[in-house]
């Protein structure tokens, strides 16, 4: 039987620890693969906050893990995501902690323009899908800013298109955020420009502008791409203030194109689409000016047309007045005799009321009077003749005053009478009118209930039937369970047997309280007559 020697050194292959042997297939594979170039597909992102980034690269076969780290990773002109097909350089080395290989990338380059136009119409989907590019998110243009922010490249020929475009048609102010255009650091700038001047404050010291213009000149799609970031999407669709983006040709298209409020073909165009020309304006305003001069010009000769025909219209200032001067001159000559029939007619009253006043005095004072009207003015009485006059016509009111009491109180009282037979009449008058309506209205009450009365569906033939005890019976079944019935007609009642029952005698021999008195044969009778009977 044979022994195993499990004794140490009984093999001659050298023994590695584990260390060691990770360390040589490590200088293996770093030697043998310092520098190569791997085509593959992006699959799994990883992102730490370390800054480093870590994915794996594929094809329809085989898997390899690969990073980018920190310091490279920011250098990127093209940021890897998951389905994008790439061509990354480095070398490989291994991980020794988990036993595993992996590519360590240096650079990293879409595989080809295919690749860059998948990336770009996948990036334009998802953002489609959120909104960013709707119409209904793009604001109009303000016609004349007063100022103009250009996010673009100082050193560029940009700048000096747009401000030469602008000194042309109208001079604006213009604040420019240099950044750079094209590489790895243009879409972070971009994007910070243009939230930069959105968070300016309208009263601060540096002016918030009112238009927008993010311009570069035209490129390959590779020079282009900062602008198809999606950072750089989002903050021109966020802005609130008007932005024109003027990136590359009028061929070229960026997805900035699409968030933004108005594209333009080439940098020079966005000039031309931010301000109107001046000198367009001015000949506006002179033309307008013109035609208002004319139009005012115009209603103000139609206006004195319509004024002198109207005037001719009027009769002449001559012809109004005379008419009236005549009646004034007419006026004129029958005052005198007017004045002198009015002093006539008041002599003859204080004639008649002067009482106690001589004849002599008051011819007197009258022919004074007369006097005074003949030579146009009121001359003066002496003091003690005009004091007497005056006490004696004081006296004269005061008989008359006492003459005419009574007089007052006999026309009030006839006044007040008239009254009172008016509000007599109207009260008679109110109260034959009240009567008249409450008598229209039971007259027409008593129409109704009479309308409604037994007494008018008896006239038209029919009949009530009672009870040997006066209740009223409206069913047959009622019927046939009385021993007699009483019909009540129009003129009268009548005693009845219903069919079937026996006749009551005393019933039968009970005198009617009308002028007829029917029977069973009786009501047999008339049935076959064609009158009441058929009810039973």
């Amino acid at each position: 039987m044979d022994l195993i020697d499990d004794e140490p050194g009984a093999d001659n292959a050298p023994e590695f620890t584990v260390s060691e042997l990770s360390g040589a297939i490590k200088r293996s594979v770093e030697a043998g693969f310092s520098h190569i170039r791997v085509r593959g597909e992006v699959g799994r992102v990883s992102r730490p906050a370390s800054g480093h980034l870590y994915l794996d690269l594929k094809d329809d076969r085989a898997v390899l893990a690969a990073v980018i780290w920190r310091g490279t990773a920011r250098g990127l002109s093209t940021q890897p995501e998951q389905g994008m097909e790439v061509v990354a350089t480095g070398r490989m080395t291994t991980f020794p902690g988990q036993s595993r290989y992996q590519l360590v990338i240096e650079s990293l380059a879409p595989a080809g323009l295919g690749a860059l136009m998948a990336l770009l119409e996948a990036r334009k989907k998802a953002l489609t899908a959120e909104g960013l590019f709707a119409a209904e998110r793009k604001r109009p243009l303000p016609y004349l800013p007063e100022v103009i922010g250009v996010v673009t490249s100082p050193s560029g020929a940009v700048i000096r298109d747009i401000l030469h475009r602008l000194r042309d048609r109208f001079p604006r102010r213009v604040l420019v955020w240099p950044v750079s255009v094209q590489g790895t650091r243009c879409a972070a700038e971009v994007a910070a420009a243009i939230r930069g001047f959105d968070a300016l404050s309208p009263d601060g010291e540096v002016p918030r502008p009112d238009l927008l213009i993010v311009a570069r000149g035209g490129g390959s799609i590779e020079d282009l791409w900062g602008f198809n970031e999606e950072a750089v999407v989002r903050a021109a669709a966020d802005c609130s203030i008007p932005l024109i983006s003027a990136v590359g040709h009028e061929t070229d298209t960026t997805l900035i194109d699409l968030a933004a409020d108005m594209r333009a073909p080439t940098p020079s165009a966005a000039a031309e689409l931010a301000v109107p020309v001046r000198a367009e304006l001015l000949a506006g305003i002179a033309g307008l000016e013109e035609r208002q001069r004319r139009a005012l010009a115009r209603s103000l000769g139609e206006l004195r047309r319509t004024l002198r025909d109207l005037g001719r219209l009027l009769p002449r200032a001559d012809a109004m007045l005379a008419e009236r001067n005549q009646r004034l001159d007419d006026l004129g000559l029958r005052l005198p005799r007017s004045l002198r029939t009015g002093l006539q007619a008041r002599s003859l009253v204080l004639e008649r009321r002067a009482g106690r006043f001589g004849p002599r005095l008051i011819r007197w004072a009258l022919d004074q009077r007369r006097a005074q009207i003949d030579r146009g003015m009121a001359g003066r009485m002496s003091p003690p003749l005009l004091l007497g006059t005056l006490r004696e016509r004081t006296r004269a009111l005061a008989r008359l005053a006492a003459r005419l009491a009574p007089a007052r109180l006999q026309h009030g009282c006839r006044r007040d009478g008239a009254r009172l037979a008016a509000l007599a009449a109207r009260l008679d008058r109110a109260g034959g009118r009240s009567g008249s309506q409450a008598r229209d209205r039971l007259d027409a009450l008593e129409r109704v209930l009479e309308s409604l009365s037994h007494g008018r569906t008896l006239d038209r033939g029919f009949a009530l039937v009672r009870g040997p005890e006066g209740r009223l019976i409206t069913s047959a079944g009622a019927a046939s369970e009385a021993s007699t019935l009483r019909l009540v007609f129009r003129d009268g009642e009548a005693h009845a047997t219903p069919l079937g029952a026996e006749a009551d005698p005393a019933g039968a021999r009970a005198k009617p309280t009308s002028h007829t008195s029917r029977t069973r044969a009786g009501s047999q009778k008339a049935q076959r007559k064609g009158g009441q009977g058929e009810l039973f």
